[in-house]
Formats: C-alpha cells, structure tokens, sequence
C-alpha cells in the first residue's frame, strides 16, 4: 500500500473528527491568517480604504516615529509592568487553587467551591469592572466604607494613578483563577495515585506529597503556560485597560495597545497603528522564542 493510500484510508476513517476540525480551522483562517496581509499599511500611507497595495511605501518611517515619541518609554514601561505584575501574582494563584481544590475530601462542598469560582469567567469584563467600581466607590463603596471604620480616609480609587495597578491586576485574577485552575485539576488527575500511597507508606505527610508528588506531576503544564505567559509580556488587552482607566490615571495605565486603539481608530492613523501592533507582535515572538529555548536547556519541556 502506498503512503498516499494510507494517508487517505487514515483520513477517511477519521473523517468525522476532520469535520470537527474546519470551523476551528476556518476561524483561525478568517480572523487571523486573513487580516495578516493588512500588516503592510505599518510600510505604507494610505487612505484607510484604499487598495492595500496602492499606497505611498514608506520604508520604516512609522517605526521610527514610535521610536521617537515622548510617550515610547511610558507606554512599554507600563506594558511591562501590569504584565510582569501579572504574572508574578496572577500567575501561581490558579496552581495553589487546584492543589487546595484536590485536597479536599467532600465531593459536594468540592462541586460547589468549583462553580463558584468558575462564575467570574463568565461574567461580561464590563459588569466586572462595573463590580469593581461599585465596590470601591466614594462614600458608598463597601471598600471605603472599611477604611473609614478603621479610622482611614476615602480614597478615590479609580482617579488614583498609584491604585491602578493594584485594582487592574486583582480583579484579572478574581476573574480568571478559577477557570484557569482547570488545567491544572486536569494534569493532576492524570498522576498516579500509587504514588501517593507510596509516599503515605514512606510517612510523608500531606504537605510531602504535594511537594513531592502533585509538583513534580504537574511541573510540565506549569512550564508550558509559564512559557506562553512569557510570550504575552507585553501583550496587555486593551479592553479591560479602557474600561479601568481616565485621563488622571494615563501616567500607570497607558499602554501599547490601549495607545495602538486611540491612534489607529480614534484618530484614523491606520498605518501608525499597525506598525505599533507589529511591533509589539515581534517582541512577544522574542520573548516567547527566548523562553522557550532557556525551557528547553534547563527543564528539557518546551512548546517545540
């Protein structure tokens, strides 16, 4: 039997899970691949809707007007830091969840812990924000209600530039921990339990076998999305920062998308925008290469 045969015959009897595949596919293809040609307007000026190859080429003349903007170091340096605080806080959050999750016993109050932390998720980012909001507000937030019980002054949270960081980081991590916990679950359900009866055996208490054995199990999922959060660096969605942030804030909250979004569509400079969002797409490719080969020269796990 030929290789075209076989690869055919193997296609065939897996046809239903290739038909699963094409609206994955076509949507990858139509929502990514497709707008990716648009990436020549960060070389051009043109109108907005002209021919995308009829306009004036301007070599890497919008590149360097970024690179000279007073506003360069403000952007990438508050890119950075609400990724990089992100991160470090956002990060372990869901992995201490799903090992506390799987130590519980009662399958029940396990159910119901679950759900509620799954809701967030599911909440549309502008009723969050308008949570956060809500609950922080001047004289009727519950929030500054505390502060003043404990003999504190009200502060103006959402007007504060200091505040903005805190609040952004916080409520991305009320939002996403219990849904991002589920990978997590997931990879410890596929360890051993012999293991864990191996270390009850040897007296290893129930801190031991987390250490020694759910670690240890879960450590290559831990790189692997370790290795993609590194890759968004500075990759910060604009949504959640547009919604969060004002005039009095722009000094912590400004950053390259939400700058990419005024310029690019408030104020029509397509082709500026398009060169920022490049540029910003060749970084997070940096950084996501970078961590992948240090991954795979320490650990021996990486993403390829």
């Amino acid at each position: 039997m030929s290789r075209k045969t076989s690869l055919a015959k193997r296609f065939w009897q897996q046809k239903e899970l290739w038909v699963l595949l094409v609206p994955c596919l076509l949507f990858y293809i139509i929502f990514h691949y497709v707008p990716m040609a648009g990436l020549v307007m960060a070389f051009q000026r043109r109108a907005p809707m002209g021919n995308f190859f009829a306009g004036e080429w301007v070599g890497f003349m919008h590149f360097q007007t970024f690179f000279n903007s007073p506003f360069l170091w403000r952007l990438i340096r508050n890119t950075f830091l609400l990724s990089f605080y992100s991160l470090i806080f956002g990060f372990p959050v869901p992995i201490i969840f799903a090992i506390l999750l799987n130590e519980i016993q009662g399958k029940r109050f396990k159910k119901v812990v679950q759900t509620v932390s799954y809701l967030p998720f599911f909440i549309s980012l502008v009723i969050v924000v308008g949570i956060l909001r809500q609950m922080v507000a001047v004289d009727t937030g519950v929030v500054n209600r505390i502060i003043e019980t404990f003999g504190g002054e009200q502060i103006n949270f959402f007007m504060s530039r200091e505040w903005f960081r805190t609040l952004f980081v916080g409520s991305s991590i009320w939002q996403f921990f219990g849904w991002e916990s589920i990978i997590y679950l997931a990879a410890m359900s596929a360890i051993d339990t012999q293991l864990y009866e191996a270390a009850t055996i040897d007296g290893a208490n129930r801190f031991r076998r987390i250490w020694h054995v759910t670690l240890p199990g879960i450590a290559p999922t831990i790189i692997i999305l370790l290795i993609m959060n590194l890759g968004n660096l500075l990759n910060i969605g604009h949504e959640r920062v547009i919604l969060m942030y004002n005039e009095a804030t722009w000094e912590t909250a400004d950053v390259i998308s939400t700058f990419v979004f005024r310029v690019g569509l408030h104020e029509g400079n397509h082709n500026f925008g398009a060169a920022v969002g490049l540029l910003n797409s060749i970084f997070a490719l940096f950084f996501l290469s970078t961590s992948n080969f240090f991954s795979k020269k320490i650990t021996g796990v990486g993403l390829w």
